[in-house]
C-alpha cells in the first residue's frame, strides 16, 4: 500500500472529511464504511465520501470557529505551527513521498513550491500578513494540482492536514490527538479532552515527562527539571517543553478516574467578575503559571476568600484550560460567601483553591447519546462536561436539556445556542418551570414530571444512552428516580446536587 492510500485513526479520517468521529463510527456500525483494526484508508473514505473535495471545508472550517469561539479560545493564535517546524513537515513529507511510486508529481512540486514559499516568507516582518498570504497560497495552488486529473483529492488533503498539525498516540492507551499552531504536546493533549499526568505546566516538575517511541519532536521553552542522561537516551522528554514536529507515538500514562487526579492547593487571583444578570455572577481564577489545576470536567473544589469565607462550587470550565478556572455563583442574601463575591471581590485578589473533589464525571469509553438535564445553577459542571463531551467527539449525538425555576435561572443562554449552530450533533432545548426548583411541593413535582415525560415523548430513545443531572437537590433527586423508573441502570444515570 502506498504512502498516499495509508490508513488512517478515526480522529484523523473525520478531520479529514470535516465529520465528527461518531459519524463514521455509525458508518462502520451499519457497514456503509470498512475498517481495518479501527483504522480507515483514504481510498474507503472517498468511496464513502465520494463527493469530499479540498475546497470544500468552508463550512467546516466555520463550525470549527464557532466552536471555538464558544469555548473561549483564541483561534488565530493555533492556527499555524512556527516556520521552522513547518519546513520540517514539509521535508518529512516529501521523504515519504518519494517512496511513493504513483500519484506524487503534482504534490511533490507542490511541496518543492512550498518550501520555497516559506523562505519567502521568512524574510517579512509581519506574521500575521504571511500567514494570511500563505493560506491563499495554498488554496490556489492546491486547486491547480487538482486540476491536472490528480485521482485521489482526499491524499492532497490529508497531506496538506499534515504540514499544518501533526497526529499523536499515545501507548498504551490508544488515545490520539493533534498538536496544531504553536502548542506544546501537553496543550495539544488537553484540547483534545485527554487527562494526561502534569502539573506545574512549567518545566519544573517533571510530572510530564514522557517517552517518544517514533515521531520527532522539538524543544519550545526551556525547563529547570533535569532529565538524566538515561531518560534522555530513551526517548523521554517534557509535555508541557516540547512540540511534535512530525506524527508522534507517545508511551504516557492517562488519568483513568478521579482516583488518579491529586489533591491540590493553590493561590489562585481574580481575573474578573463579570454580572451575568441580577443573580448571578460569572467568577474567573486564574491559576499561577507554575502552579496549575488538574481536574476532571465535572468535579468541584472549594473556595476560601478573605481566609474565613468558604464554598463549594463546581467548575463550569473545561480542563482544556486548566490556568483559566470559571465558576457560576449565585446570589443569596445572608450568605457570607455570596455576598462578598457580589458586593466586595477585586480583581486581583487571593482566592485560595482546594481539590479537587467529586465523581460526577464523563464516562469517556461511551458512544452512546448523552442527556444532560440541567436544573438552575446544575449548567455550571453541565458546561464543564459538555465541553469534555465535545472536545472527545466520540458521542453520537448530545441532548441538553436546561431547566430554569424562572427565565432569568437560565442565565448564559447564547453559548448552548451557539453550540446547537455549531454542531450537527448537538441538540439545546431552554424549559421553564416557573416555580423554584430548589422547593418542591406535590403540585411542583407533578408539574417536574410532565416536563420530564415531555422529554420522553420527543425522546423516546433515551434509555438506549447516558443521563447526567445536576442542580437543586429536590430537582435534581426527583429527574434521578424518574430515569431510574424507565429502566435505565444506575451506571448509566449520574447525578450531581447543587447547593450554591
Amino acid at each position: 500500500m502506498s504512502h498516499l492510500t495509508h490508513l488512517l485513526s478515526l480522529s484523523r479520517a473525520a478531520r479529514l472529511i470535516g465529520v465528527n468521529r461518531s459519524e463514521l463510527q455509525k458508518k462502520i456500525q451499519h457497514g456503509d464504511l470498512h475498517a481495518f483494526d479501527g483504522m480507515v484508508s483514504i481510498d474507503e473514505l472517498l468511496r464513502a465520501y465520494p463527493r469530499a473535495q479540498l475546497e470544500d471545508d468552508t463550512e467546516y472550517s466555520r463550525v470549527l470557529h464557532i466552536r471555538e469561539a464558544a469555548f473561549g479560545k483564541r483561534v488565530f493564535e493555533r492556527a499555524m505551527p512556527d516556520a521552522e517546524t513547518l519546513a520540517t513537515r514539509v521535508t518529512e513529507l516529501s521523504k515519504e513521498l518519494t517512496l511513493s511510486q504513483t500519484q506524487v508529481k503534482q504534490f511533490k512540486l507542490l511541496l518543492d513550491r512550498l518550501r520555497d514559499k516559506l523562505t519567502d516568507m521568512s524574510k517579512q516582518t509581519d506574521a500575521k500578513a504571511a500567514v494570511n498570504e500563505l493560506k491563499t497560497w495554498l488554496a490556489a495552488e492546491t486547486t491547480a494540482a487538482l486540476e491536472h486529473d490528480y485521482a485521489n483529492p482526499l491524499a492532497v488533503r490529508d497531506n496538506l492536514l499534515r504540514v499544518m498539525a501533526a497526529h499523536v498516540t499515545v501507548l498504551p492507551s490508544g488515545h490520539d490527538f493533534f498538536v496544531e499552531g504553536a502548542d506544546t504536546l501537553l496543550e495539544g493533549a488537553l484540547r483534545a479532552g485527554l487527562p494526561l499526568n502534569y502539573g506545574c505546566s512549567g518545566g519544573n516538575c517533571g510530572l510530564c515527562r514522557a517517552k517518544v517511541v517514533a515521531g520527532q519532536v522539538k524543544k519550545t521553552r526551556h525547563h529547570d527539571y533535569v532529565l538524566t542522561e538515561s531518560e534522555k537516551s530513551q526517548g523521554y522528554v517534557l509535555l508541557c517543553c516540547n512540540t511534535a514536529v512530525t506524527d508522534v507515538e507517545l508511551e504516557a500514562p492517562v488519568a483513568g478516574g478521579v482516583q488518579d487526579i491529586p489533591f491540590q492547593q493553590i493561590a489562585a487571583k481574580v481575573k474578573s467578575v463579570t454580572g451575568l444578570n441580577h443573580d448571578m455572577v460569572l467568577l474567573h481564577l486564574q491559576t499561577p503559571r507554575s502552579s496549575r489545576l488538574r481536574f476532571l470536567a465535572g468535579q468541584y473544589v472549594m473556595l476560601q476568600l478573605s481566609k474565613s469565607l468558604t464554598a463549594q462550587l463546581p467548575i463550569a470550565s473545561c480542563p482544556c484550560d486548566e490556568r483559566n478556572i470559571l465558576f457560576h455563583v449565585r446570589r443569596m442574601p445572608g450568605n457570607l460567601f455570596s455576598d462578598y463575591v457580589f458586593n466586595r471581590l477585586k480583581s486581583n485578589e487571593v482566592v485560595d483553591i482546594e481539590g479537587p473533589a467529586g465523581e460526577f464525571i464523563l464516562q469517556e469509553k461511551t458512544t452512546r447519546p448523552l442527556y444532560f438535564i440541567a436544573f438552575d445553577t446544575g449548567f455550571a459542571p453541565i458546561k464543564s462536561l459538555l465541553e469534555h463531551a465535545m472536545s472527545l467527539d466520540a458521542a453520537e449525538a448530545i441532548h441538553l436539556y436546561w431547566i430554569g425555576s424562572s427565565d432569568s435561572s437560565i442565565y448564559l443562554p447564547n453559548i448552548p445556542r451557539a453550540w446547537a449552530d455549531a454542531l450537527d450533533n448537538f441538540h439545546y432545548t431552554a424549559l421553564v418551570a416557573g416555580h423554584d426548583l430548589s422547593h418542591l411541593t406535590a403540585l411542583r413535582e407533578e408539574a417536574l414530571l410532565t416536563m420530564l415525560k415531555g422529554i420522553i415523548n420527543e425522546h423516546p430513545e433515551v434509555t438506549d444512552g447516558d443521563v447526567y443531572i445536576a442542580g437543586p437537590e429536590a430537582a435534581s433527586k426527583l429527574a434521578e428516580r424518574f430515569f431510574l423508573g424507565l429502566g435505565l441502570p444506575k451506571t448509566r444515570v449520574f447525578i450531581s446536587y447543587q447547593s450554591l
